[in-house]
This record gives C-alpha cells, structure tokens and sequence, in this order.
C-alpha cells in the first residue's frame, strides 16, 4: 500500500485543498488501497462524498473536485486504508431490493443473508396475512426486505441491542414500512406469548476463536453479532429449543449458518421434532440455510 503522494497529487496538495480532477483523486485514492479492489473502493467513497453516481464519475472525470470535497475523501481513504468496512464509512449497504443505513452498532449486511430471505418469501403468501419474526434483526435488513416484498404481512423485528434496534427503526421509517414492529430482547425472549406463521434468524455463528473475527471488516463489526460458543453455535442451538412454543401449527423456522455447519443444524432441528428438515446451499455451493417447520 502506497502512502498519498508521488506521481499526481502529492499529499500536501490534499491537505491544502489544491483543486484536482475527478480522475486524478481516483487515480490517488486507488493508489492508496490494497488489494484488487482498490479502484472500486475509491471510487464508492468519492462518489458518496460527492452524491454521485457511478456514470457521472465517468462523464465528468475531467471535473475539478473542491477542497472540502477533497479533505472529506482523503479521510475515507485513509480510514479506509487501516481496514474501515466501505459500509461504514459511507453509513449505507444495499440489501435484497434496499437501501439501509448502516452504523458500527449493526452487522453489514451480506449478499449471503438475501438467501435467507428468498426463502422465507417462498413461505409467506402474497394475498394473505401473516406473522413473521426477525431475531437478531440488526440493520432490519432481512425485516423489511420481507416487509417490502409482503406488505400484508405482520413483521417483528427484535434485537437484543438498543442501538441496533434504534438504526432498524430509522430504516423502517426512512423506507415508509409501517407494518414492522421492533421489541428489544435476546431472542425468544422478546416474543413474548406470540406465535407466529414463520420466524427467521442470522445469529451469530462464527466460533468464538475463530481466526476470521481478527481479519477484515470483521473487526469492525460488533462482537455479539458475529460468534457464539466454542463452535459458534450456541444461539443457534438456543433458538431452534424455544422458537417452537412461538410457532403456529405448520408454521416455520429458518436459519443462516455458517458453510460447515448444516448437519449440526439439522441433527439440532429434528432432535426438537421440526418435520421437513432442510439445508439450501448459497450461489457459491455453500450450505448457508436451514430450516424445518412444526
């Protein structure tokens, strides 16, 4: 990774705000970055300091960029540099068919965890009303993908986090989803007496020693969202226990794991009596998603 400077701009030039292209702050941006997708990156942080978008970057790559402009992206890309997640620094991720706001206190949603959702969305009818939890709702992504897709359904989103359950409803309201509704809890817990036609959940399943939560954006992201147990399983284990007095008759439970962990799933949920137990695999061949219903 090179520092600013050297051919281009030189770092003094972006701390005095000397007017530079469109181009050139790319080039240097890039420049900055590691890895293959240095270019990308770069270009998602100035087109969000300048509220751009990805063709007008292009159009008009011969554009000079202000001082404030300039000092904000220098910033991110410094930020950037020591391993701050894109989603972060811009405070937005798109999800399923949205937009999210997104903050240090919510995991990032992944392309992964729109799997979750499909699946749930082939078990929620259309022209009729439903029930539907969210455990560990975070963002709201898999909530309110669910409610966007299924306005006649009922949607609780609970999360044992405050804040995080605070940057959900600031989603909910932002994308004008009036039919969630959030309750703070761990769990089951945060259910009370409801039942409901289905319940779905990404909780933590990395092992808590795993080397990964040391690497990458996940160290950024919040501890409790992303392991649980020795072998990342505990809530899991917990949730497919209790969900079952939370469940109408037929009504199902699915969850995200992680790719090693789909016989564990399903040895848990037919050891609880769900019937139709199943794992689907993710678009790159990984078991990701289990399931059963009552």
């Amino acid at each position: 990774m090179e520092p600013f400077g050297g051919e281009g701009i030189d770092d003094e030039c972006w701390r005095n705000g000397v007017m530079a292209t469109v181009c050139e702050w790319l080039k240097q941006g890039a420049r900055a970055l590691p890895g293959d997708e240095a270019r990308r990156d770069a270009a998602l942080l100035l087109r969000h300091v300048l509220g751009v978008s990805d063709a007008w970057l292009i159009a008009h790559a011969g554009d000079s960029v202000d001082a404030s402009c300039a000092a904000t992206f220098h910033d991110l890309i410094e930020r950037r540099a020591r391993g701050e997640p894109i989603a972060y620094l811009t405070g937005t991720r798109g999800f399923h068919v949205l937009d999210l706001r997104v903050t240090p206190d919510v995991l990032i949603p992944r392309t992964e965890t729109e799997l979750l959702v499909d699946l749930a969305l082939r078990r929620i009818p259309i022209d009729a009303e439903s029930h539907v939890a969210d455990l560990g709702t975070g963002s709201g992504a898999i909530a309110l993908a669910i409610a966007k897709a299924r306005p006649r359904a009922h949607v609780l989103a609970t999360d044992a986090s405050d804040a995080a359950l605070a940057v959900a409803r600031e989603n909910a309201q932002r994308l004008r989803l009036a039919h969630v509704g959030f309750r703070h809890g761990d769990w089951c817990a945060a259910l009370g007496d409801q039942h409901f036609d289905l319940i779905v959940s990404n909780p933590p399943y990395i092992a808590e020693a795993d080397p990964h939560l040391r690497e990458g954006d996940l160290r950024f992201e919040p501890p409790l969202a992303l392991s649980s147990g020795v072998d990342g399983l505990d809530a899991i284990h917990s949730i497919i226990r209790d969900v079952r007095s939370h469940l109408h008759d037929d009504g199902w439970l699915l969850l995200e794991h992680g790719f090693g962990q789909g016989a564990a799933v399903r040895g848990s949920l037919s050891a609880h009596g769900y019937a139709d137990v199943f794992t689907e695999p993710d678009l790159e061949g990984r078991e990701r998603v289990s399931g059963g219903r009552m």
